[in-house]
């Protein structure tokens, strides 16, 4: 069981919602993770996960980006969302996080699925003090290579387009023109797991083994036949992988 709890949390540009989940019981400082979903997605993909998790032990907050979603409760437009956004969301959350009294500071994981595992990564690269390991699911590490084949050139990016069902601005593809995402990854010297199905038609799992040769301490798991999104019986094998992984780096 656990008791769910609803927040926001200031962005600078704009209020980002948090729903926490909190283990029943449970007080004092807890080993803490920060869910974050994907394209097009919310915090609501983040239950499964929180369920589990807070049977372990875990608080687990799980967010809605600024425009990540038309669905979103956070402020904001998908016009204006871009992965670097998110990362601004995904750092505040964790500001956030470290000024809660029943938060372990030394013991705050980020767990991010599809975009939101590179925008995890990024973030965990930028501020490795922070971030005691993370596991990213299915993480989307090919959106950048997909968006400079769509747009090349930065003059032919139009005002808004609509990509992967949703409507995205021109930022979203011109701030990642010409980026080295596993470069920008490869700072963090954290443990991570990194899961992917190699039936993945939307994100090649090529693109989860480079990213595993990025970091330097980084193990790939395989679901064998899982795609982007997952079955029940591979969710529930994500699942297992992902309690163990983190229970065995709680400090």
């Amino acid at each position: 069981m656990m008791r769910t709890e609803e927040t926001w949390v200031d962005g600078g540009n704009g209020r980002v919602f948090v729903e926490l989940h909190h283990p029943e019981h449970a007080d004092g400082e807890l080993p803490t993770v920060i869910y974050s979903h994907g394209f097009g997605g919310s915090h609501q993909g983040g239950l499964r996960y929180a369920q589990a998790l807070t049977e372990r032990g875990f608080l687990v907050a799980c967010l809605d980006f600024r425009g990540g979603s038309p669905s979103s409760r956070s402020d904001g437009s998908t016009l204006d969302m871009t992965v670097f956004t998110e990362r601004d969301d995904l750092n505040a959350v964790i500001d956030a996080m470290l000024r809660r009294d029943d938060v372990d500071r030394n013991n705050l994981f980020l767990f991010g699925y599809s975009q939101g595992g590179v925008v995890s990564a990024l973030t965990a690269a930028a501020r490795p003090d922070a971030v005691a390991a993370m596991v990213l699911s299915s993480p989307a590490f090919s959106l950048v290579d997909d968006a400079n084949r769509l747009f090349p050139d930065k003059n032919d990016i139009p005002e808004s387009y609509f990509h992967m069902l949703m409507d995205v601005g021109h930022d979203y593809f011109a701030s990642v023109n010409g980026f080295d995402v596993f470069n920008a990854i490869s700072g963090y010297e954290g443990d991570v797991l990194i899961i992917h199905g190699d039936g993945d038609t939307l994100v090649p799992i090529s693109a989860s083994r480079k990213a595993a040769e990025a970091l330097p301490h980084a193990t790939l798991e395989t679901l064998r036949g899982a795609g982007h999104a997952y079955s029940p019986d591979a969710a529930n094998h994500a699942t297992e992988l992902i309690c163990d992984f983190l229970a065995r780096r709680v400090s």
